[in-house]
């Protein structure tokens, strides 16, 4: 089954660019040029990824991609003309999973969406068949459906998010320096730093902690990095 991808970008010479690149490596590719568009595209289909330019028309990317968390985790990379990190961190805490800042090489772009789509994907047969949960406590990870349950309440995480917490949850008690995190999590072709790792963090324990600031399930190791207790 093919792979379906949103672009969405104002700049239609860039969209149609995109759109034949990846087309052409035999992926269904719908296209948006405003924030309301993208997030009506959005919320009507089921894609595999989200192209989502940062200045938009109606409405900016990152106020698109914090809509689309709240009732989808699929992938999203923000496009930014702006080199500035603060958009990148920014983008990053609205909920996407990673940035790629224009003007960019076609080739890199679509290299970066194939190695996202890997790792959402990838999940061998003794996962499926022997692995399917993992239990801490009074927490849960649905690892098929991809879920998380506290007291049986679900909590909706960004693909990122789940996969650093599933990481620190079957390897309870072991601590992860943010490099080491960063390159099991985003694979080590990522170009970002471990600002990533610690945004994902904290952004993982506004959901799933009762007071953030003293976590009782990801907790830090000063010095050395991040375990789940």
């Amino acid at each position: 089954m093919a792979q379906r991808v949103l672009v969405v970008d104002d700049e239609k010479l860039i969209v149609k660019g995109i759109r034949f690149s990846l087309e052409q490596d035999g992926m269904e590719v719908d296209c948006a040029y405003d924030g309301e568009e993208a997030l009506k595209l959005a919320e009507e289909n089921a894609y595999d990824m989200v192209l989502l330019d940062v200045m938009l028309p109606k409405m900016t990317g990152f106020e698109v991609c914090q809509q689309i968390r709240g009732f989808s985790n699929v992938p999203i990379v923000m496009l930014t003309a702006k080199g500035d990190d603060m958009d990148k961190i920014l983008g990053l805490d609205y909920g996407a999973d990673d940035y790629i800042t224009k003007p960019f090489n076609i080739l890199e772009v679509k290299a970066r969406i194939k190695a996202i789509m890997r790792r959402t994907n990838r999940q061998t047969p003794e996962k499926k068949e022997s692995l399917k949960t993992v239990e801490r406590g009074d927490m849960r990870l649905d690892c098929e459906g991809r879920r998380v349950y506290i007291r049986d309440r679900e909590i909706n995480l960004t693909a990122k998010e789940f996969e650093v917490l599933e990481l620190l949850m079957r390897n309870a008690g072991k601590v992860y320096g943010r490099e080491e995190l960063l390159k099991l999590v985003w694979g080590s072709d990522y170009p970002g730093d471990v600002r990533t790792v610690d945004v994902h963090i904290r952004r993982l324990r506004e959901k799933i902690e009762e007071v953030p600031g003293e976590p009782a399930y990801v907790r830090t190791k000063w010095g050395v990095g991040y375990y789940f207790a």
